[in-house]
Parts: C-alpha cells; structure tokens; sequence
C-alpha cells in the first residue's frame, strides 16, 4: 500500500478522501495549504501526492513547480478546472496525471494505481536496456536517463524522456496510442490528450511541429513512429 499526501482545502473533500484512501488500505497525511504541503514532502518519504490547485495561500500550479524542485514523487492534480491550456502546462511542469473534478474514488483508484506501478517499476527496476539508443542526430541512454539531439542535450521530463525512449526503441515502427497508454502510461484507458499533449511539447524540443516533423509522425487513427529525418 502507499504512503498518500492529500492537499486539499476543502474539508468535505479532505474527509472523503482520507476515509476513501484510508479504507484502501493506505497511509493518509493530509493538509489544506501549499506551505503545510511543502513542509511535509521536505521531512516525510510519500509514494504520491494528490494535489489541489486551488489552495487559499498558493495556487496549486505554482505549488507544483516547488514540488517538483525539491522532489520527484508522482504528483496527481484534482482540479476544478478543465482548460486545455493550463493542463498543458500542469503536465509540462512535471504533474503525473489529473482528474477533473468531480471524480468518482475508483477513477481515483485507477489512476493512483496506474501511477504507482509506474513509480515503483522505476524504482525497483525494471532497469531499462544499458544499451545506447540512436536514429538520425538523436541518442538515447535508457539506464543514464539522457537524450541528446545532434550533440546537444535535450531537456525532457520524466515521461517526455519515456516516450522517446518507447519509440526510439522502435524506430520506423508505427505505434498504437493504445500501446503507448499500456506501455509508457501503464494505463490499459485514457484519454488521447494525455499522449498529444506530451508529443507536443516533445517535437517542440526535436525544434518540430506536427505540420513540419522531423522525428516524430502521427498517422491519423493509427499511431505514432519515431524516424530519422529523409
């Protein structure tokens, strides 16, 4: 079971979900400001961390981007809010997943599930190959967790790195969104925003667009494959 941080503000919220998590089993500390939150990620190992954006002294996204300097535990976003433009940034700053509210608590389960399996797989290792990635001017190092473009190292997150690497692994190989969710989301669902908006921010640092690819194409109802440019 897992050690949970639940940041909520709303005490019907917080309630639901300590005796929801609490009855799975899990280990709940909870609290209702980014501060409080801050400071127990500091002194207290999680397993992952439900955060809400809206908090009274800190918004969550910029809560996010604190979390993320200090630690890398998976972070789950719940949110009321539902642009597209903001959940872009939430995952580009480093969120893991995001539900929006309201959420039932077995969406909850599946997703914290989803999350902690890829977290735990990382961790107790299933190490991935040692071996050197290369198609074109990119090189891949699986085990090192570094990716560079024509000689120059590329800046990716957690999953942009994993997706590349999935796809680098299979080069010319068009790969389903089904399998990408199973395989780089460890999620048999999902929704298709979650992988376009990671192949977004991931052509942008190959210096790409989906109208002009280099590496990165996208077959329309098919999937996506990773090549060489011609």
């Amino acid at each position: 079971m897992a050690r949970v941080l639940v940041v909520e503000d709303d005490q019907f919220v917080r309630s639901a979900l300590i005796r929801h998590l609490t009855e799975a089993s899990h280990t709940v500390r909870s609290v209702g400001t980014a501060l409080e939150a801050l400071r127990e990620v500091a002194h207290v190992g999680f397993d992952v961390v439900i955060l809400d954006l809206g908090l009274p002294d800190l918004d969550g996204a910029e809560a996010l981007k604190m979390l993320r300097g200090i630690t890398d535990v998976p972070v789950i976003i719940a949110t009321a809010r539902d642009d597209e433009a903001e959940i872009v940034r939430l995952l580009n700053d480093g969120a893991d997943d995001y539900l929006t509210k309201p959420f039932s608590v077995e969406h909850l389960s599946a997703r914290m599930a989803a999350v902690l399996r890829r977290s735990r797989a990382t961790a107790t290792g299933a190490e991935p190959p040692s071996r050197v990635i290369r198609v074109g001017g990119l090189s891949i190092d699986p085990l090192r967790r570094q990716a560079e473009l024509d000689g120059l190292p590329l800046d990716l997150t957690r999953r942009e790195f994993d997706l590349l690497a999935f796809l680098a692994g299979r080069p010319g190989v068009v790969v389903a969104r089904k399998e990408l969710l199973a395989e780089v989301w460890q999620q048999s669902y999902g929704d298709d925003q979650t992988i376009d908006v990671h192949l977004s921010w991931l052509r942008r640092k190959l210096g790409e667009t989906a109208a002009s690819p280099r590496y990165l194409h996208t077959l329309r109802g098919v999937g996506v494959k990773l090549e060489p440019p011609r």
